[in-house]
């Protein structure tokens, strides 16, 4: 596979996970000093690494999550909890991988994450999303 067609796989899956709305407005975004950043991240997160047949994408989301926990990324941790919904991860699912957090990053951390994962929740309640 070419650079070209990695980033096109890539980009399927990064649409399919994060919606079409919150890859367009990425995309939108680009200019001169992003470009070379977004199209890195299609490729080779999206196109590379989540396309990788693997762990299905359920399990990926959850992996996300816990990662992003450890290591104190709240504004990306909110964006894969919205997301995991496309990969058909639950609400429950979520709680056991922060309470599983609690224990191998830390309490402090997974409490933030809780904040984190309740106010996308509401914003999700409010906005008549089902998940």
């Amino acid at each position: 596979m070419d650079e070209r067609e990695r980033y096109e796989q890539g980009l399927t899956v990064r649409r399919a996970v994060h919606g079409d709305t919150h890859v367009n407005r990425a995309l939108q975004n680009r200019n001169e000093f992003n470009a070379p950043f977004q199209d890195l991240l299609t490729r080779y997160a999206w196109g590379e690494i989540w396309t990788r047949p693997g762990l299905p994408r359920h399990t990926r989301s959850l992996l996300t999550l816990a990662l992003l926990v450890a290591l104190n990324r709240g504004e990306e941790l909110r964006l894969h909890i919205r997301s995991a919904f496309n990969n058909g991860v639950t609400r429950e699912e979520i709680r056991e991988v922060l309470l599983q957090c609690a224990i191998y990053c830390g309490v402090p951390a997974a409490n933030s994450a809780f904040h984190s994962a309740e106010a996308v929740f509401a914003e999700m309640d409010a906005a008549g999303a089902k998940k």
